[in-house]
């Protein structure tokens, strides 16, 4: 890899470990940031031994202040990260008309503003020190109006579509964009997502689930070759394409056979 300083969000579990995991020995510095600290810790220790210079930062991102502390404390240590991988997210799977708000904001305030936010801290350091990467992680999701995930699906649409824009605004700058669009991937994601706390995965057919890790090394792969979207696994990827081609109205009719939550 050719970046010096990595800033993950997200980094406690999931895919944001293991961008975490890939990328250790391969930058200088890693600027891990999660909710849960002592998670955090524990990664740090285990990373370490690779050589690369860990940072751990609790911080919560549906917090406007947290974020700002972040890029502060980042200037004050002298630290310009020039890879942003944007991996914080959360869900809700259920109806809209039933979903508890406090539920909701949060996600909104995660999948959108805080990377949104996040984003625009720390472009002008990429755009002083003459370049750097941006990775937003959407998802399969973000091409589909989904029932019972409308919400999600709406703000991973919004990921998509300000990748897409800012890839080009950032071109000229040598700043590179690339939107992650993972079809279902077995981490807490799912578990979390549901409403009753039954520690159940989301329905799902199985041969569309991708490792982490396969997610994580395609994703890697699509930054170094400079792609603006990657679907990892050829199932994900190729449903893409049929998604793509298809007219609005054979979308709806395969959203309403769509299997649905059960309450």
């Amino acid at each position: 890899m050719r970046y010096d300083c990595a800033l993950i969000t997200g980094a406690s579990a999931g895919l944001g470990e293991e961008f975490a995991r890939q990328l250790a020995g391969r930058v200088r510095c890693l600027v891990l940031v999660a909710r849960r600290e002592e998670r955090l810790k524990q990664l740090a220790v285990e990373l370490e031994a690779s050589g690369t210079v860990v940072e751990v930062v609790a911080a919560d991102l549906a917090t406007v202040e947290h974020r700002i502390q972040l890029a502060d404390m980042l200037a004050a240590d002298g630290c310009v990260p020039d890879l942003l991988v944007n991996n914080a997210g959360l869900g809700d799977y259920g109806e809209f008309a039933s979903a508890d708000w406090h539920r909701l904001e949060p996600m909104l305030k995660v999948n959108i503003d805080a990377l949104t936010h996040l984003t625009h801290l720390l472009l002008p350091g990429m755009i002083a020190r003459g370049g750097g990467a941006v990775i937003n992680v959407s998802s399969l999701a973000s091409l589909l109006p989904i029932p019972d995930f409308a919400v999600y699906a709406a703000t991973k649409a919004y990921v998509t579509s300000f990748s897409e824009a800012l890839r080009i605004e950032l071109k000229p700058h040598h700043v590179s964009v690339m939107a992650l669009c993972p079809g279902p991937v077995h981490t807490e994601f799912g578990r979390v997502a549901q409403r009753d706390n039954g520690g159940r995965e989301i329905p799902g057919r199985e041969s569309f689930y991708v490792s982490k890790e396969q997610v994580v090394c395609e994703a890697l792969a699509g930054l170094h070759k400079r792609k603006a979207r990657v679907f990892p696994g050829w199932q994900v990827a190729a449903a893409a394409v049929v998604i793509s081609a298809l007219p609005i109205g054979l979308i709806r009719l395969a959203m309403n056979a769509r299997p649905r939550r059960q309450s």
